[in-house]
């Protein structure tokens, strides 16, 4: 065996300390990121778990509801017929609940899926709109809220449609979501303003409610739906937690964006900007008042 010097001995020893040191950190970052990845898998587990949880409550809820209803009209006797008409508009109230929830559930999965895709043609906004209001009349009025609805257009006729390029369908979901919050949030006895404008190829849509506000630490998370908000703001995303994720990934797809401004106790007001499709298909969008289990096929 060759007898080594004490300069080869020290560099040879030095050679292996750099060895052992780059497989230690090596080590050490690999267990960090498993720890990081069961961590993420307990995350998305707990998430699963409530995800779960509040969308069977959102679907089984309405539908016992509807289903109880039912059953008592059809015990009713004729003598009593008035109170029918109480029944049927909490039918119609859970079932448009159950509808609208089904629509971002679908939506939802479709996103996870990779498989949301725009599907731009010419529509009329001004149909649209008043069709998105006209969905949500009977829940507002059950809060005596008022829904305004301005647009804030140069040469803007309401006598006539006012056509924009865009993905009518999603585009619908977005404003039905951001006006469910709106009425949901807002003070009995006051109103919900929507202001329609536009700047060159921009659209932007409004949703001004005067309810009790959202705090600046809430504003940071309330478009990922994979954090929960913490009380206060708890059903800001109604239900299952999906409504204002969805409408972030659909204005992505729609190439748009949607921002924020509110406190705690002033209201808030949500803005999405949305930019005119260059190309549009051959159909035509006039009316935004139909359910997902319409008789019109809808395209997400």
């Amino acid at each position: 065996m060759k007898k080594l010097s004490d300069e080869e001995l020290i560099s040879e020893l030095t050679k292996r300390f750099e060895e052992n040191r780059k497989s230690f950190q090596e080590l050490k970052d690999l267990n960090d990121e498993l720890r990081l990845v069961n961590k993420k898998l307990e995350e998305s587990e707990s998430l699963k778990s409530h995800f779960i949880s509040n969308i069977t409550n959102e679907i089984v809820n309405p539908f016992t509801s509807i289903i109880g209803l039912s059953r008592t009209i059809l015990e009713v006797d004729k003598e009593n017929w008035k109170k029918v008409i109480s029944m049927v508009a909490l039918i119609h109230s859970e079932a448009f609940s159950l509808d609208f929830q089904l629509r971002n559930i679908f939506v939802a999965a479709k996103i996870e899926a990779g498989e949301i895709n725009p599907e731009f043609v010419k529509a009329d906004i001004h149909n649209l709109m008043d069709g998105v209001v006209a969905n949500f009349k009977h829940e507002a009025q059950k809060k005596r809220c008022e829904i305004k609805l301005i647009f804030d257009i140069e040469g803007y006729s309401s006598v006539g449609p006012y056509d924009f390029k865009t993905d009518p369908e999603k585009f619908k979901l977005i404003i039905s979501n951001l006006l469910s919050n709106a009425v949901n949030f807002s003070f009995e006895d006051s109103e919900v303003v929507i202001t329609v404008s536009r700047s060159e190829d921009i659209l932007r849509v409004s949703v001004k409610d005067f309810g009790s506000g959202i705090s600046e630490k809430n504003q940071q998370i309330i478009f990922d739906r994979f954090k929960r908000v913490d009380s206060g703001i708890n059903s800001m995303n109604r239900g299952h937690g999906l409504g204002l994720s969805i409408n972030k990934s659909l204005l992505d797809v729609l190439n748009g964006s949607i921002e924020v401004v509110s406190s705690l106790g002033n209201g808030a007001t949500f803005t999405i900007s949305v930019p005119e499709a260059t190309e549009a298909g051959e159909g035509y969008a006039s009316d935004a008042d139909e359910f997902f289990f319409g008789d019109e096929q809808q395209v997400f």
